[in-house]
């Protein structure tokens, strides 16, 4: 197959790269090839926000906009990646006159920097929330109509870290920026950037190849499948989240990558027969989002995982396929009662998920079969537990990997336990089921000897190790405090949310301190 040019959207101008290494990160090349040094390098792994920049791509699925616009980390996407999408720089933000974009003009109003080294970065996380909200807009210098609260602003700040200034000037920036007119489009017009993409999009496979390693970019499922059939040994590459840490901090050589990012086939999202799946090239952002439509009981769990430039690059499927045994989704999907659609060649078999983890880092994957998809029963669904939680232990709140992560989901009829699904993440090497507990709460009434009975049982489930991120003892005795708390929500006289969520509980305290201040000085 012949090698091709990368090609992508920058600066107002389409950019072609041919002698690039294939793991070379984007933010090297922003930095040391094109001399955009607004960008910065902080961190190297996707922490600290500093290197964030914005991808533009045109949509697979009708009834959205033509092209989305996401912030991702730089510093762990690799160049080649970046074929047929558009990048958005901190250059790229300043007018066609020299006046500052709004989001800058913000910033500078309301002192939302000091040192200014992570501001670039959370100028562009501000410009990818700008444009959702003014999205439609023709750029005519009249004030957007819709406007993000100070959480959808906090949302979108997750991924950046500042030392210096705070937050509040920060978010206070984000508030104004709603407030000031909205600029001509210039190089950054949606419709102009979408009809470069449109040139550049490929009808075929995209390969590009230096010094011998290879990167293919496939169009369709059956064309991936066949690539990863003839070559087993084949990295598949989703978001980086993971695999740019193996090149930036563990300076792996990976060999032949595998782009599941153009496989249009595995980027979709259907429900039928009582099911929602989830192609495996469908980002964590989109599958989160659509798995909380049909179970709001995970949203928290959906903002707290990792932070938005991440959900933004990574997929639901590689973080399956990774099977990590910290991570945040696996035992909230297991709970549920999920199934992997797995493919080999044009073949595909179907597995409960909990059945795809045999060991540590060790799947029931054959050679040359990959994850295709996740399939997931929606509200309703026999399958479907009629009580459902998900609760993660972490040392921060946004942004953080847990500790531990427990799901539990039963069905109660009579006041009677009559099926029970509970499982942990960071409780051993794999994400794992508590059969044993699962088996004290079964045919026992809902109580609070119940529980405890499963808390007990709890302890026989599991043998946690002590690493730096809790001791065995912290993790086994919050996952029993996990089910208590589960218990307290979902018994007969539940508790409401606010007197066991502690931001839930300080909010409302706050809201009521406040409400006291107010009548004190009327």
């Amino acid at each position: 197959m012949e090698t091709q040019t990368i090609r992508f959207y920058h600066r107002g101008q389409v950019r072609e790269v041919a002698d690039a290494a294939v793991t070379r990160t984007v933010l090297q090349y922003l930095r040391e090839d094109a001399r955009c040094t607004g960008t910065k390098e902080g961190c190297a792994e996707g922490d600290c926000g500093a290197c964030t920049v914005v991808i533009g791509e045109l949509q697979h699925n009708a009834g959205g906009p033509e092209i989305a616009f996401k912030a991702v980390n730089a510093c762990i996407q690799f160049l080649p990646t970046l074929d047929g999408k558009a990048l958005i720089t901190v250059e790229d933000l300043r007018q066609p006159d020299g006046a500052l974009h709004p989001v800058q003009e913000a910033m500078v109003e309301c002192h939302g920097s000091q040192c200014g080294f992570c501001t670039p970065g959370f100028v562009m996380s501000l410009w990818a929330l700008y444009h959702q909200h003014t999205h439609g807009h023709p750029g005519d210098g009249t004030a957007a109509t819709s406007a993000p609260t100070r959480t959808d602003i906090c949302d979108a700040l997750t991924g950046n870290l500042c030392r210096c200034t705070g937050y509040r000037p920060i978010v206070d920036a984000g508030q104004r920026m709603m407030q000031l007119p909205v600029p001509r489009a210039g190089k950054l017009d949606p419709a102009r950037i979408a009809e470069t993409l449109r040139n550049l999009k490929r009808g075929e496979t995209f390969h590009y190849a230096v010094r011998d390693q290879h990167f293919y970019a496939p169009r369709t499922a059956a064309e991936f499948g066949r690539i990863k059939a003839e070559e087993p040994g084949i990295r598949i590459l989703a978001g980086s989240t993971d695999v740019g840490l193996w090149v930036t901090k563990q300076f792996r050589e990976l060999g032949n990558l595998l782009y599941v990012g153009q496989v249009e086939d595995l980027q979709t999202i259907d429900e039928r027969d009582g099911m929602i799946e989830i192609g495996a090239g469908v980002t964590l952002e989109n599958g989160y989002a659509a798995l909380t439509a049909t179970h709001p009981e995970l949203e928290e769990l959906w903002k707290r995982f990792a932070s938005l430039p991440i959900r933004n690059a990574g997929t639901l499927g590689g973080n399956i396929a990774n099977g990590s045994p910290i991570g945040d989704s696996m035992p909230a999907l297991i709970a549920l009662g999920a199934e992997v659609v797995l493919q080999l060649g044009d073949q595909r078999r179907t597995l409960p998920l909990e059945d795809l983890y045999l060991a540590y880092q060790k799947t029931a994957m054959v050679p040359g079969e990959f994850v295709a998809a996740l399939r997931v029963p929606v509200k309703g669904h026999p399958q479907n537990p009629g009580h459902f939680r998900t609760y993660k232990l972490s040392k921060r709140f946004d942004e953080d990997i847990s500790a531990v992560c427990a799901a539990f989901g039963i069905d109660v009829e009579d006041g009677v336990v009559t099926r029970a699904r509970i499982a942990f993440g960071g409780m051993a090497a794999t994400p794992k089921r508590a059969a044993l507990t699962e088996a004290a709460l079964t045919g026992q009434p809902w109580t609070e000897a119940t529980a405890r009975a499963g808390m007990a049982a709890l302890a026989r489930d599991y043998a946690p190790l002590s690493d730096m991120r809790a001791t065995a003892s912290y993790r086994a005795r919050g996952a029993a405090n996990l089910l208590y708390r589960f218990w307290l929500e979902t018994r007969a006289d539940a508790l409401p949310a606010a007197a066991l969520n502690v931001r839930a509980a300080g909010a409302g305290e706050s809201a009521t301190m406040r409400a006291a201040v107010a009548v004190a000085s009327a």
